[in-house]
């Protein structure tokens, strides 16, 4: 595979990408949500109770997994838009009559939707260690973030959960015919991780380091499967005679 033909379907994507406001909007919006309000308001709610330390910390680590959804969400309005959006500009049938293997093509759409989703998860991440660390400072009297939580959210489970989401948006969006209804199926992918959020939240579930590399295993072994099914399901030939 020759990786300079991805880069050069991502470069192509990221072009069209800076020209879509709602894309930027959402790599923006979304991170800052979740990264100021939604701590903001549980901080807030809690002003001047006298919460013991260790809760608070279970309560914040539990927040930090919101990060794995973003993950999940923000590749569903780029990776959907990956063939959609081609049929729709008139360009798709010169893509895939071009001289590039169906892994390049697929590398490259999956790098121009996993690369701003990563970063912009990243980014949010930052800002919401930050705020939580400036916010809760007098009372720990110390920094809550980083810890080893936010290193395995942040250094295993959100990149392989954002591949998970690339992997299953190009594969509903070289299936469907409309952009809106791809971002819908898409971010069904979320669903399985709203599961961990709240489990975590209600307590039934410990948020530590070894359940959530635990949780991370299983999301690669979903990574490897989905791979070879969006092999299987991606049929240039197919999408070229039937997308008119």
């Amino acid at each position: 595979m020759r990786l300079w033909k991805s880069w050069t379907v991502a470069m192509k994507d990221f072009d069209v990408f800076k020209k879509k406001r709602y894309v930027i909007y959402s790599l923006v919006a979304l991170p800052v949500i979740l990264s100021l309000l939604m701590p903001g308001s549980i901080l807030f709610a809690v002003r001047g109770k006298e919460i013991p330390v260790p809760q608070l910390e279970v309560l914040m680590g539990s927040e930090m997994t919101l990060f794995i959804m973003l993950a999940a969400l923000l590749p569903s309005v780029i990776a959907s838009y990956s063939f959609i959006g081609e049929k729709v500009q008139k360009s798709l049938e010169p893509l895939l009559a071009t001289p590039t293997t169906d892994a390049e093509l697929l590398m490259g759409k999956g790098l121009a939707a996993f690369l701003p989703s990563v970063a912009a998860t990243y980014a949010g991440a930052i800002i919401f260690m930050v705020f939580v660390d400036v916010m809760t400072y007098g009372q720990v009297g110390g920094l809550l973030f980083p810890d080893w939580n936010a290193a395995v959210i942040l250094l295993v489970a959100v990149p392989l959960v954002c591949v998970l989401s690339v992997e299953f948006n190009v594969v509903v969006s070289s299936r469907v015919n409309d952009v809106r209804a791809a971002q819908q199926l898409g971010s069904l992918v979320v669903l399985p991780l709203v599961a961990i959020f709240v489990l975590g939240e209600s307590g039934a579930v410990s948020i530590d380091p070894f359940t959530l590399l635990e949780i991370s295993a299983a999301i690669l072994v979903a990574d490897v499967a989905l791979f070879f099914v969006s092999k299987a399901t991606f049929q240039r030939e197919e999408i070229l005679t039937k997308w008119r």
